[in-house]
Formats: C-alpha cells, sequence, structure tokens
C-alpha cells in the first residue's frame, strides 16, 4: 500500500509540476508580449513628441528664410547676414539629423499628398508641375509634418 500512495503522490506532483511550469511559461510570454507593446508605445511616443516639437519650431526657420530672402545685394556679405545664413543652415542640419526631410518642391509633379496648391500659373499641356514653392513642406518616416505650400502649371508630358 505504500507504494501505491507513493505512486499516486508522485503522479499528483508530477501533474502539480506540469501546471505550475505551463503557467510559468504563460506568464513569461505575457511578460514579453507587455515589453514589446510598452517598446511600441514609447517610440510612437517619441515620434509624436518629436513631431510636435517640429511642427513648433518650423515658423521660426520660416522667418529666418523670409528674412534672409529680403536682404538688399549690398548687404549679402554682411558678417550678421553670414550669421544668420549660418543659423539656417544648422537648423536644417538638426532637423535632417532627427529625420526631418524637406519635401522637394520646384519642377516636381504636383502631388496633393505632399503639396498644397495655393495659385496656378497659366501654361499649356496635361502634367502639373510645382513651379514655385511659397512654403517649405516637411515630412519624417514618410508621415507629412507640413505640407509644402506651392504654385502650380501644366506642361506638356
Amino acid at each position: 500500500m505504500p507504494k501505491k500512495q507513493k505512486t499516486e503522490e508522485t503522479e499528483i506532483l508530477e501533474q502539480q509540476i506540469a501546471d505550475l511550469t505551463e503557467a510559468l511559461q504563460r506568464e513569461r510570454a505575457d511578460v514579453i508580449n507587455v515589453r514589446r507593446r510598452h517598446d511600441e508605445q514609447m517610440s510612437q511616443l517619441k515620434n509624436h513628441v518629436k513631431i510636435q516639437v517640429v511642427e513648433e519650431l518650423l515658423p521660426i526657420i520660416d522667418n529666418f528664410e523670409r528674412s534672409l530672402k529680403h536682404v538688399p545685394k549690398e548687404l549679402e556679405n554682411n558678417d550678421f547676414v553670414k550669421g544668420v545664413s549660418g543659423v539656417v543652415k544648422q537648423f536644417e542640419k538638426t532637423l535632417s539629423d532627427i529625420g526631418v526631410q524637406r519635401i522637394k518642391t520646384v519642377g516636381e509633379p504636383f502631388n496633393p499628398e505632399l503639396h498644397e496648391a495655393v495659385g496656378m500659373e497659366g501654361g499649356e499641356g496635361e502634367q502639373e508641375v510645382v513651379s514655385e514653392e511659397l512654403q517649405a513642406g516637411y515630412i519624417i518616416e514618410g508621415v507629412v509634418i507640413r505640407h509644402a505650400m506651392v504654385k502650380v502649371k501644366k506642361v506638356p508630358k
């Protein structure tokens, strides 16, 4: 009788071990899934914050660029103007370093996913091409932060 009882006890213990092993494996899988979800959410949050910050900074670069477009010829070599130009270049490099790209415009086919047409110039043809950039547009990792404001003209294909 003690041998039979030992066998039943062994079976019960082995079943408990199997149950606990299975529960442990499920818990490990849950932890892995939680970590993966957390990493994905953190990545999305970082991208969202990055986009928000860039959106807030774009008007600043726009104003610098506008000011440089209106510099009189006789002041183009002025140290102050060169300094402002250097700031613009540094700002553009910083944007590039964090993955922000300027949308190509002039000479490119008009693409409503990237460009916002605010004017149409005369021209004949079937293809719409960007003729002038009024405000730069930017993308980050394939997401448009701001559409480029452009003028469009029709040209032959």
